[in-house]
């Protein structure tokens, strides 16, 4: 069970008059465009579920603690994909570099059959590692923290790797960009 992670209205910002002020965050299309233009990089998250290669793509990925090696991922909650992964308890996170939109797109579409045309490779510990990653991480799922329509997957890093030295994949106002700037 996902614990519970709840800010109310104290956790926000007060107008003068002392009133919530919620500068248009119940709307989802003004959040989407204000945080849209937060440049992230992307990863994908990959298992197995029966025996099968599982993923998807998430931007949502963050270093957690260096004592213990601890990483961050938000997951939507209406994802079919990260129940068969937490089944698993394991998988590996990679990271993209420019060119990988390709990956990223595969891996961000619903339905089966996304690792279609990817090529990959087992890792050391079996799990489906795509090819051309700028890093890879292995990671065991400790706990995962209720967060609205995300849950927050908080995970042990096992095992690290250094992949390819190119530049990152990212992420801005909801299309891909290598860095330096061009889409």
């Amino acid at each position: 069970m996902a614990e519970a992670l709840r800010p109310g209205p104290e956790a926000g910002i007060r107008s003068d008059d002392g009133a919530w002020a919620s500068g248009g965050a119940s709307d989802p299309a003004a959040y989407k465009d204000v945080l849209g233009r937060f440049c992230t990089g992307l990863t994908v998250v990959t298992s197995l579920h029966d025996d099968e290669p599982v993923g998807f793509t998430c931007q949502a990925f963050s270093a957690l603690s260096l004592d213990p090696p601890e990483v961050l991922l938000s997951v939507q909650r209406t994802s079919t994909t990260w129940p068969r992964i937490r089944r698993h308890g394991r998988f590996g996170v990679g990271v993209l570099a420019t060119g990988q939109d390709e990956l990223a797109r595969a891996l961000a579409r619903s339905g089966p059959d996304k690792f279609r045309g990817v090529d990959w490779a087992p890792s050391a510990t079996g799990l489906p590692r795509p090819e051309g990653l700028l890093a890879w991480i292995e990671c065991a799922l400790v706990r995962e923290v209720d967060a609205g329509d995300h849950l927050l997957a908080i995970a042990a890093v096992g095992a690290l790797e250094v992949g390819a030295d190119d530049a990152p994949l990212l992420y801005f106002r909801g299309d891909f960009l290598a860095a330096g700037g061009a889409r």
